[in-house]
């Protein structure tokens, strides 16, 4: 039986991923969180083998959470499940140690065959990844700008270019405004623009939304 715990921050999206993997009689979710620290307190007490983790959740970013997952927990295979498309963020979550990246809009078909996949110990690689991975194997070694980007200033990035104000920014991440002008002002520096009108125009040519 393959032990899966579900952290994401949306009742109803937990509710529909569990319906979803309970068609499998060869999966069964232990647990669920709905934040990092229930998360951190559900591992000290539910066997898991696989989870599905959230990358965008209040409080510490899913790349921060990911990278001390792999210290805390090195056998759980995580699958990141996040609402963001694959070009966005699936290369940064595979390097930072994720087995597979899934996005929330996709058939939930792939959830139970990625799980399957990552059990066996192979990574999950929907199409679009896969792309991406080949593409980045035969690019130049220059990046575009936003690949220099914390993982902080990306979704600075990714929220204004989306038309939400800082203080919005700031309730959803759970940071003070201040904190997010800061990232703000990086990102303006890193990508040499001036304003927020330029950061929608670049995220909207690089594809970013």
């Amino acid at each position: 039986m393959i032990r899966v715990m579900l952290c994401d921050d949306h009742a109803m999206l937990r509710r529909g991923i569990r319906d979803t993997l309970a068609e499998a009689v060869d999966i069964q979710v232990t647990a669920e969180a709905s934040s990092y620290p229930e998360l951190r307190e559900a591992l000290r007490h539910s066997p898991c083998d696989v989870l599905l983790l959230d990358l965008n959740m209040p409080g510490r970013g899913g790349l921060e959470v990911l990278a001390s997952l792999k210290e805390t927990h090195p056998d759980i295979k995580v699958l990141i499940v996040s609402m963001y498309p694959e070009d966005q963020y699936a290369l940064r979550c595979l390097k930072a140690g994720a087995q597979g990246y899934l996005n929330k809009a996709g058939d939930p078909e792939d959830l139970i065959k990625a799980v399957r996949t990552v059990m066996e110990g192979r990574k999950h690689l929907t199409p679009e990844v896969a792309q991406l991975l080949a593409d980045s194997l035969s690019r130049p070694t220059h990046e575009a700008p936003h690949a220099t980007l914390s993982e902080r200033e990306l979704q600075t990035l990714l929220k204004i270019a989306s038309g939400k104000r800082l203080s919005d920014i700031a309730e959803e991440l759970m940071l003070s405004p201040k904190t997010v002008s800061v990232y703000r002002t990086r990102v303006l520096e890193k990508l040499s623009l001036s304003n927020n009108a330029e950061l929608t125009v670049y995220a909207i040519r690089n594809n970013l939304v």
